[in-house]
């Protein structure tokens, strides 16, 4: 279902001129897009290029803030921080750990750094390099360097936090000194990071000073129109409900279409779609029973008069359990067993013990007798789910398409629901509305040169975004070639958009396309199996510049598709352990290994 396009207005730019600009501009993030619009406004009123640094000679020591960042969050705090600064005559200089030299740590003063943790204690793609510099024996000593260190991460994982605090110990085994104590934020880090800030803020002035206004023409960034956001979602109405599984498939996967019409928002190939969920009446009901509480009794405290079910429904995250909550129950549990088993798993265990259960598991199996208010403030908030965007502007910017699968398993004698996926795929149908935003993923983009080859890799519904990546191909008109290794459980039921793989096959957008099902014969078959089978051509592309792109499971594939390319690099470029770690910093340097793994 799409709407047919209007025709733009022809640009005042040759079509060579544009195509530059294009080019130019496409590696840029959405802050650095908006200060060179002040830019080029600046010389367009003024003919001359406007001051955007220190004079030459200025040696005034500056605040470096790193951040690394697997979804944006870490981005978004880092730019916050950034302003702040400004504002307060800080000078500062924000950087990505994808793009700092790890030459430049010894003559840092102050350094802020904001990371998040992935997966179960993994580094951000982008902040793997430097946290293995932070790690190895080159670290020199830095007793002349202050730093604070902000750690985003998710307290339903075991290693929560991790990468923040490696940072954290690792620059002070070097003889660092804080700025500002390590802060640990779960999913909710508005109200931490902002204390953080202000704190890092705090010292940096005491410790750097003010710095005097540039002369000359100042550069102003004129905040964009409102657009949908977290706090404020577009609500999107539902065009298409499509199972896309076949019949007697052990899966159930949607492709979904929501109309953006009206809302302004704007994408590239490659971000994803946050979704406001509400957790449905299958997650919520037994969670009411097992509670022994009648959802209709009054939970929030304050002055608010919204039901126990309300609060469950709309603002509670009541299915992925978490350490806090654990920690909370514990204390109310008057068996004492709760508390022995977290003990007893502290250190090991604990995360897979955590998502095996929901919180209605850990009810049942530890009861105990509270009023309503108490439990909801024992919940953490219900935060949004985040879906790679499975279509291109380019083909239509009034609707955007999601690959969704449905998650529910048994599990302790009941049904287990995903709280998300089943509230889009079996709660919303045709008419209905859903608050979504965009949520900027700038680590996954294709390649400004369209000529430049792509490889990339997803199995199940990690196929979403490339969907949208050959899309954007076709629509640019872009040269290069494209491999895409798919893979799922049964050609015949789980084969994900297999009409369009093979008519972009048939029309030679799809040089190559790889296929394993894992389930078709005895022994079973995964994509980075295809990937080794066909190891000497991967390499091959990649020696010819081709970007590589990974999307789906983090906690299997991803690592195995990781090794493959691992012993592909070693067995066809006859390199050793350290020449394949440094062959793939290359390529994460350039943006041609690039992971959108969860």
């Amino acid at each position: 279902m799409t709407h047919a396009l209007q025709r733009p207005p022809a640009p005042p730019l040759a079509a060579d001129a544009l195509e530059r600009l294009r080019a130019a501009t496409a590696p840029l993030s959405q802050d650095q897009l908006l200060w060179a619009s002040g830019y080029l406004a600046g010389l367009a009123a003024g003919g001359a290029a406007p001051a955007t640094v220190a004079p030459v000679g200025d040696a005034r020591p500056r605040l470096t803030i790193l951040y690394g960042s697997q979804t944006g969050n870490g981005r978004k705090i880092a730019a916050a921080l950034e302003a702040a600064a400004a504002a307060r005559g800080i000078g500062a200089d924000l950087i990505s750990m994808a793009d700092y030299s790890t030459a430049r740590l010894k003559k840092e003063q102050a350094l802020a750094i904001v990371v998040s943790t992935h997966g179960e204690g993994d580094p951000p793609d982008d902040a793997l390099e430097l946290h293995r510099f932070l790690s190895g024996k080159r670290l020199p000593v830095l007793a002349s360097l202050r730093y604070a260190v902000l750690a985003l991460g998710d307290s339903s994982y075991e290693n929560f936090c991790q990468t923040g605090r490696d940072f954290d110990a690792r620059l002070e085994a070097a003889g660092a000194r804080r700025l500002a104590p390590l802060v640990e934020c779960d999913l909710e880090f508005d109200a931490p990071s902002a204390t953080w800030s202000s704190a890092v803020l705090d010292e940096a002035v005491e410790l750097l000073g003010r710095e005097e206004p540039a002369a000359g023409p100042l550069l102003r960034v004129v905040p964009p129109a409102p657009r949908a956001s977290k706090s404020a979602p577009f609500e999107a109405e539902v065009l298409l409900n499509q199972r896309i599984t076949g019949r007697g498939s052990s899966k159930d996967v949607r492709h979904l279409e929501l109309s953006l019409e009206g809302s302004g928002l704007h994408w590239q190939a490659g971000d994803s779609l946050g979704v406001l969920i509400r957790n449905p009446d299958r997650v919520v009901e037994p969670l009411l029973e097992a509670l022994g509480i009648d959802g209709s009794v009054p939970a929030e405290a304050g002055a608010g008069d919204r039901s126990l079910r309300e609060l469950l429904i709309h603002d509670r995250e009541v299915t992925a359990l978490n350490r806090p909550f654990l920690e909370a129950w514990a204390g109310v549990e008057p068996s004492g067993k709760l508390g022995t088993l977290l003990e007893s798993l502290r250190g090991a265990g604990l995360g897979r013990w955590m998502h095996e259960r929901h919180v209605v598991d850990v009810v049942r199996e530890f009861p105990a007798e509270f009023e309503a208010t108490r439990f909801i403030e024992m919940l953490r908030p219900l935060p949004p789910r985040l879906y790679s965007i499975a279509s291109a502007p380019e083909l239509s910017e009034e609707e955007i398409h999601l690959t969704v699968a449905l998650l529910s398993y048994e599990a302790f004698g009941r049904a287990h629901w995903g709280a998300g996926s089943s509230w889009l795929a079996l709660d919303r149908a045709e008419g209905d509305l859903v608050g979504v935003y965009v949520e900027p993923n700038e680590r996954f983009r294709l390649p400004a040169d369209g000529e430049a080859p792509v490889i990339m890799v997803g199995p199940g519904t990690g196929v979403a975004p490339f969907r949208a990546f050959l899309q954007a191909r076709a629509a640019r008109g872009a040269g290069g070639r494209n491999w895409l290794l798919f893979g799922d459980r049964h050609f015949a039921t789980d084969f994900l958009y297999q009409a369009e793989w093979l008519r972009y096959r048939k029309q030679g957008l799809l040089t190559r396309l790889d296929v394993a099902f894992s389930r078709d014969q005895a022994e079973k078959c995964y994509v980075q199996h295809r990937m080794l089978e066909a190891s000497r051509e991967l390499y091959e592309w990649l020696q010819e510049g081709a970007h590589l792109y990974v999307c789906g499971d983090a906690a299997h594939m991803a690592p195995d598709v990781d090794r493959a390319l691992r012993d592909i690099i070693a067995t066809e470029g006859g390199l050793g352990e350290d020449a394949v770690e440094d062959y793939l910093a290359e390529l994460r340097r350039h943006g041609r290994y690039q992971r959108d793994v969860y």
